[in-house]
């Protein structure tokens, strides 16, 4: 076959989707392909607080992101975990850390040990064996460092962002690196009559566009994949209900935490991040079970201080396109699904889809063997991310409104069951072809949601109740003391990082 390289990529769509997508692809292909981003100002981004998990981080540093200057122009903080208040029942919290918890006893993992001990009463609660999770809640941070044999080597975090600040910075990267961004809105999309590829574009301007590659960064709309190519939407609102948020930010009022706080409400959850110069907060709601007026109501009655904007209101449907790539057509950002930000998974499939997408870049033959396995790939990492969502709703002990009373009587996808089965029977913890969340992660909202195993895995058997004592004893007194030994997040910050600087 006749070697036919991409020339020319056309972006539909700023934001943080669209121009990470033109960061990742000018910095991969130089000058050697075109790259065009196409974006509206009167089309508003959704700027509100945005809250990240590990990967974002491999991310910036492949980009060559000097990650100080990054924190100040977006005026961002540190996250070590995300906390769950009200989640497991009224006045319960646990936390959802980052890195790693324990270490494993030969054969035997410390989920194992660990659960073992816990049931029989001779354990701490499972975040006292992580440094992430100790660190958060006495709110320190620092970043790792050489120390041999120590927790502070494996330091695992993500950020907290404005996320219009952050596409901001990004757009002057790409455009550094030759990306062209044209103002304007699409006003048509031409096919090719004899395939149905997308030709090219027409904007408002009266301009059209052609490209060999389009990305569609357009967000719910789904400018191309949808409106021009009618690529068709899974609906999971059965298992998450939630369709709707109302965001505001407002001043900060106390210390800087170095987490996420989710705290469950009578129809849905409440998020607060955390950013230098102000609290992101928001309500994720069910408009089946709460007016839209009334979530505003109370998202505004409880916020910790001063108002900074009037409630923005986001309308969406949780679920994945039917083909993320489709033709000459790739979605990227919310254009290819939404999965409401829960555990901060949105960023992540931006990441991954360009980072694919860079794996089996077309010529344009755009060969289905490439074209199928993009869209196989996807699909599974939306449907395992699905799950451990369905997870957080659907094994609660809430019994106090309806959307908690429908959730906990849902069925649950066949995938997720086979998890539950295997670690209610032994504590089996399953993690399938390197999907996003680890087995800790699992390990960590099982526990958190009073879900215990019925016997004790058999391995553990083998390991000297003393010996299990005095592991967890050691880990637990080495995680206090590294804790104690950090600097406050606030402090981190003002000496490396601080957007007041």
């Amino acid at each position: 076959m006749t070697n036919t390289p991409i020339r020319s990529i056309a972006i539909v769509g700023g934001g943080t989707a669209g121009w990470m997508t033109a960061v990742s692809l000018a910095k991969f292909f130089k000058s050697l392909v075109r790259i065009r981003l196409i974006e509206s100002d009167q089309i508003g981004i959704i700027g509100v607080g945005e809250a990240t998990i590990p990967p974002i981080m491999h991310f910036i540093r492949a980009a060559g992101i000097d990650e100080n200057d990054l924190i100040r122009k977006t005026k961002s903080t540190f996250k070590l975990g995300i906390e769950f208040k009200d989640w497991t029942r009224i006045g319960h919290s646990y936390m959802h850390p980052f890195g790693q918890t324990g270490f494993d006893l030969g054969p035997v993992a410390f989920s194992a040990y660990w659960l073992k001990a816990f049931r029989a009463g001779n354990a701490s609660r499972l975040e006292e064996h992580s440094l992430e999770a100790t660190a958060a809640y006495a709110g320190k941070f620092m970043r790792p460092v050489q120390a041999a044999n120590s927790p502070v080597e494996k330091i695992t975090y993500a950020l907290h962002f404005d996320a219009s600040l952050f596409a901001r910075y990004l757009r002057t990267i790409a455009e550094a690196g030759g990306v062209v961004r044209t103002e304007g809105k699409v006003k048509a999309v031409s096919l090719q009559s004899e395939n149905g590829f997308i030709r090219a574009l027409t904007l408002e301007s009266g301009e059209e566009v052609e490209a060999d590659l389009f990305i569609d960064c357009s967000g719910f709309r789904g400018l191309l994949i949808e409106g021009a190519l009618q690529t068709g939407y899974e609906h999971w609102n059965h298992w998450l209900p939630c369709d709707r948020a109302a965001a505001m930010p407002c001043e900060r009022t106390g210390p800087l935490s170095s987490y996420t706080r989710v705290t469950a409400k009578a129809a849905g959850w409440q998020w607060r991040i955390p950013l230098q110069h102000r609290i992101g907060n928001g309500y994720v709601y069910s408009s089946g079970f709460l007016s839209d007026t009334l979530a505003q109501d109370e998202l505004v009655s409880s916020i910790e201080g001063k108002a900074l904007a009037e409630p923005l209101k986001l309308q969406f449907a949780t679920g994945r396109r039917k083909r993320f790539w489709n033709k000459n057509c790739v979605a990227i950002g919310l254009s290819s699904g939404f999965l409401e930000p829960l555990e901060s998974t949105s960023i992540h499939f931006i990441q991954r889809g360009i980072a694919l997408l860079l794996s089996y870049f077309p010529d344009r033959n755009f060969a289905s063997a490439d074209v199928d396995r993009y869209n196989k790939t996807i699909a599974a990492e939306y449907e395992r991310v699905r799950d451990f969502l369905v997870l957080h709703y659907s094994m609660t002990e809430r019994n106090d409104s309806e959307i908690w009373r429908y959730c906990r009587n849902v069925d649950k996808p066949d995938s997720l069951k086979e998890k539950i089965d295997l670690f209610r029977s032994h504590g089996r913890l399953l993690r399938e072809d390197n999907e996003l969340f680890p087995m800790q992660s699992w390990l960590y909202v099982f526990v958190g949601q009073n879900i215990m195993p019925e016997s004790d895995d058999p391995l553990a058997a083998i390991l000297d109740p003393a010996q299990v004592a005095d592991n967890l004893a050691n880990i637990r007194s080495v995680i206090r003391q590294c804790a104690q030994a950090m600097p406050t997040h606030e402090e981190f910050i003002r000496q490396n990082c601080s957007a007041s600087a």
